[in-house]
């Protein structure tokens, strides 16, 4: 199995963070270790985490030593739970950016990023280590359930309207995918080579947190990298548990990150199919949100977008574009060439179009 660092931000969400790295002292896989970072939170989250993490440490010396019979130096292979302070909040992309620097610096062969809010089962990271190993991919994405047992996430898909969705999102865990390559993988719960970053380069920052992870998974595909999705690694998620407490969060980062993602990833040869349905669809998304109470947020975010699309963007597209390895067909037949799911205005406006 690869050597591989887990990082787990967190930030004023201890109740899960403990939770989480409960589940992670239970893995299976043999050769890793934990990193939590703590995003700049208040309260007794820092204090209370150093309380578990040595109690985790403690612990898995315990099991080494009943195990073998002597000393945890007796074990190849122990697992470490290592705490990390920023001052601020950084965001999902700083926040795990500190973790990815971290696994170079420890010649780590491979980065797991897991939400605070994600309980993994046993058979995870060993699970998608082997999805790695079997398929030669760059980055294994997680099977991610809700509670009632349906689906999350299934790997993240990318529309030809401009727009990425978590696929099968909805359906019951029984009927989720088998194994197959996805367009991207949620940051939430994913497996990436330590090499990609050095390739591809790190989380772009200016995201803060939504999307990161689609223009991860774009720029890797940009660069030729394959992503697969791996059922058995399984992890349950409580979805919204940290950016939920900020309100109007989602509605701002959401329109505010788009367009810089397709500004800097959208190909020359499939800009003009993608960017006027995009505009499109986003129009519609923006009077929604301005007529269901959410306006401030969506039109500040807007804006921002805007601007850091224009600067930030445009400087990056030229240096992805510039160093672009796959064929625009080869990036076609990875979208998903429809709608995304849960367009339920926009279908009834496309329709109504048709018939006309």
């Amino acid at each position: 199995m690869m050597r591989t660092l887990v990082v787990v931000l967190n930030w004023n969400g201890l109740a899960d963070t403990l939770e989480c790295l409960d589940a992670l002292a239970s893995q299976t896989h043999d050769h890793f270790d934990v990193l939590v970072i703590d995003n700049g939170s208040v309260g007794d989250d820092v204090a209370r985490l150093r309380e578990r993490l040595e109690i985790l440490n403690i612990a898995r010396d315990s099991d080494d030593s009943a195990e073998k019979g002597g000393s945890s130096s007796d074990r190849q292979n122990p697992t470490t739970f290592v705490l990390h302070l920023e001052p601020e909040n950084l965001g999902f992309a700083g926040g795990v950016n500190v973790g990815i620097r971290w696994a170079f610096a420890g010649d780590y062969e491979a980065v797991a990023l897991l939400n605070n809010d994600a309980v993994p089962d046993a058979g995870w990271l060993a699970n998608l280590d082997s999805a790695l190993t079997r398929t030669g991919a760059s980055i294994a994405a997680s099977l991610m359930l809700q509670e009632g047992e349906v689906v999350d996430t299934a790997g993240d898909g990318m529309s030809t309207w401009g727009m990425p969705f978590p696929r099968h999102r909805g359906i019951p865990a029984h009927d989720a995918p088998g194994s197959e390559p996805v367009f991207s993988a949620s940051g939430g719960a994913s497996l990436f080579r330590t090499q990609l970053f050095r390739d591809i380069g790190m989380f772009d920052e200016t995201f803060f947190a939504y999307f990161e992870d689609i223009d991860i998974g774009f720029r890797a595909r940009l660069r030729s990298h394959a992503i697969v999705y791996e059922p058995s690694a399984i992890v349950h998620h409580k979805i919204g548990a940290t950016s939920g407490k900020i309100p109007g969060f989602t509605v701002r980062q959401t329109f505010q990150n788009l367009p810089v993602l397709l500004t800097k990833n959208v190909p020359k040869g499939l800009r003009h199919i993608i960017v006027p349905r995009f505009v499109v669809l986003f129009a519609m998304m923006l009077a929604k949100a301005t007529v269901t109470g959410s306006a401030k947020p969506a039109w500040s975010g807007l804006a921002r977008g805007i601007r850091t699309a224009l600067t930030h963007g445009r400087r990056e597209r030229r240096r992805i574009q510039g160093s672009r390895t796959a064929a625009v067909g080869d990036i076609d037949a990875m979208l998903t060439h429809d709608l995304p799911p849960g367009q339920a205005g926009m279908r009834r406006l496309r329709k109504l179009i048709r018939r006309h």
